[in-house]
């Protein structure tokens, strides 16, 4: 009896295996769609946070509007600005506060950790922000503008003299001196008619501030116009700030239920169990921050002056060359970026020219030491030096003072050295040198000097071997006489 077979099993598709591919690279692709979809705005369950530690400036305003953007690409919730700063750039600041206004994202200032402070553009930005904070043992205020030249150019002119204005009646609780209601604040001065206008549009720039978050509008004016300062405890009694929180954590646990206004919008906050996320500083900002500095902005223009002249005396060495034309870039975009003075520039690049000049035309030290001149003041007068971090260091001008100081008198002395020198070029670098007599016939002849054959005229009686010394140049003639002579020897008139 034959066995039966065993059915065959059918051979697999090749365009079912195709199939299954697909349906594989589908199930993949769905599942990177989900990822994405729950890191999306809707689903976003992170804070991103921000830091501001320091002055104020290009860099700063740079790298928060950067940040709030890369927030808002991530699918933050929400972005907390961590503030210490003493204060900074008025440009700077208005930037950051315009990034923060026009923001998609709730903005939560938050002046941390404990010891930090929120002074003069701070302050600022700290109302400008939806939710403003701070962690106990922190302060802010003391937002009066001030400006480059400091007002009155003449201390007790009359712009000096002229008296305060009374405050406004608002604001007259919180100009009071310190005492019971914890405000600390500095005397105040005259001010002079540009102080009054800087003040007046500060003042209304806070107070609409103020006013957009429903913030004590009273105490930003004071904080304006006598450099009011309060603690955070007294900040959150006054209706200065919206809460008090330790941390980044309690900030968001606190702030979750508050609704703020967002836009044109009101927005109900959801912080609570947000996961926090730190963007720090890249290098962009870093590299910003360095040569925006005025200390170094200053350093990089004479590095690329002096680099630029030691090319032109040297051509084709190129390093002095490739150095000085980048750090000149580089020093050209910080002076770009920080706000100058113009005549300071203008001394400055007065002192360097007077001191290139020395270099080149030797003035026995009057260009050098009026170019050192010039410097100081123009490196004095070249930045605000009442923004915080923003003053040119008073060591590094007097360094680089007497360093080109000490290059002028080095140039005068090999002036005034080269001048007491022998001449050895050109024809009057012929005088004094000896040579030997060719051939001589009653008083002139030809003789080989600097191993060249001349004509030469002289006294009667040398002969041919003998040895003179050249004590004249006539055009292609020489004048010799006897070596053993002593001839004296020219110097330059």
């Amino acid at each position: 009896m034959d066995t039966p077979r065993r059915p065959t099993p059918p051979a697999r598709s090749p365009l079912r295996a195709l199939g299954w591919m697909l349906l594989a690279g589908l199930g993949a692709w769905l599942g990177v769609l989900a990822v994405s979809l729950a890191q999306a705005p809707g689903g976003a369950r992170t804070a991103v946070v921000l830091t501001i530690d320091g002055a104020i400036g290009p860099a700063s305003a740079d790298y928060v509007k950067r940040g709030l953007a890369r927030a808002q690409e991530r699918g933050a919730a929400a972005v907390v600005l961590q503030i210490d700063t003493p204060g900074g750039l008025d440009t700077s600041m208005r930037e950051i506060i315009r990034a923060i206004l026009a923001s998609p994202l709730p903005v939560l200032g938050h002046v941390a950790p404990s010891g930090a402070r929120a002074a003069s553009a701070g302050t600022y930005i700290l109302y400008a922000s939806h939710v403003a904070a701070m962690a106990p043992g922190t302060n802010l205020g003391a937002a009066t503008p001030v400006q480059i030249g400091g007002g009155s150019p003449l201390p007790g002119g009359p712009s000096d003299e002229r008296p305060a204005p009374p405050p406004a009646p608002a604001a007259s609780a919180a100009s009071a001196p310190a005492g019971g209601d914890g405000v600390t604040r500095s005397p105040r001065r005259g001010s002079s008619a540009m102080d009054a206008k800087v003040t007046n549009d500060a003042v209304a720039y806070i107070r609409s501030l103020a006013e957009l978050h429903g913030r004590n509008a009273d105490w930003a004016e004071a904080a304006v116009r006598d450099a009011a300062s309060l603690a955070a405890e007294d900040a959150l009694k006054r209706g200065v700030i919206d809460l008090i929180a330790a941390s980044v954590a309690d900030l968001l646990d606190k702030a979750h239920g508050r609704e703020v206004r967002l836009g044109e919008a009101r927005l109900t906050l959801e912080t609570k169990g947000l996961a926090v996320e730190r963007l720090d500083p890249d290098w962009r900002s870093r590299l910003l921050g360095a040569i925006t500095n005025p200390n170094l902005a200053l350093i990089l223009m004479l590095v690329g002056i002096y680099g630029l002249i030691f090319e032109f005396m040297n051509p084709g060495a190129l390093v002095p060359g490739t150095i000085g034309a980048i750090s000149l870039l580089l020093g050209l975009y910080a002076l770009s970026a920080l706000p100058v003075n113009y005549v300071g520039v203008a001394l400055l690049l007065l002192g360097i020219a007077l001191m290139v000049a020395e270099a080149f035309t030797p003035s026995v030290g009057v260009l050098g030491i009026g170019g050192v001149v010039a410097f100081v003041f123009g490196a004095m007068l070249l930045f605000d030096a009442d923004a915080p971090g923003f003053g040119v260091s008073l060591a590094l001008v007097g360094g680089v003072a007497l360093a080109s100081l000490g290059m002028t008198l080095l140039i005068v002395r090999l002036a005034l050295k080269s001048r007491r020198s022998r001449v050895v070029t050109g024809a009057e670098g012929m005088v004094g040198t000896e040579g030997r007599v060719l051939d001589w016939d009653g008083r002139a002849g030809h003789v080989l000097a600097a191993g060249e054959r001349w004509a030469a005229d002289g006294p009667e009686g040398l002969r041919p071997g003998q040895a003179v010394t050249v004590t004249a140049v006539h055009g292609l003639q020489l004048s010799v006489q006897p070596a053993r002579e002593a001839w004296p020897v020219p110097h330059h008139p």
